[in-house]
């Protein structure tokens, strides 16, 4: 199996595709006001907004974007005036992230883990799963 989409709720598509054009989706798909989908820069895998009526209430989505560059992309984000929550740092999960909301409040972390994306120091053996 392979993860090959994630989709994001949206109040108003059309302010939220310049948004992430802004951050380097390309859009495939415009059907408004209801649906758009992104295709990302690297790999295969797309993103798409949805219209609804309401968001969802509590904590939400978050949404991952790994980039290689993360320090120099962010800065070239923040001249394209995209405000960030947090800038690029350091956490304990040995991964590099800043993190931002899109116009409907979603969650957007960009991120570089690295080898530890998938190989962390305190990830599971093989012979533990079952």
């Amino acid at each position: 199996m392979n993860l090959n989409q994630v989709t994001v709720p949206s109040l108003n598509l059309s302010r939220s595709i310049p948004f992430y054009e802004k951050l380097g989706l390309k859009l495939i798909v415009k059907s408004l006001p209801h649906y758009a989908r992104f295709e990302c820069p690297e790999g295969e895998a797309t993103f798409s907004i949805h219209q609804v009526e309401s968001l969802p209430e509590g904590d939400g989505i978050y949404v991952y974007f790994e980039h290689n560059n993360l320090d120099s992309y962010v800065n070239e984000l923040i001249e394209k005036g995209i405000e960030f929550d947090e800038l690029p740092n350091d956490k304990s999960w040995l991964w590099r992230e800043a993190r931002l909301r899109d116009l409907d409040g979603n969650r957007i972390i960009i991120f570089f883990g690295g080898e530890n994306r998938l190989n962390p120091p305190w990830r599971l053996d093989k012979e533990y799963e079952e």
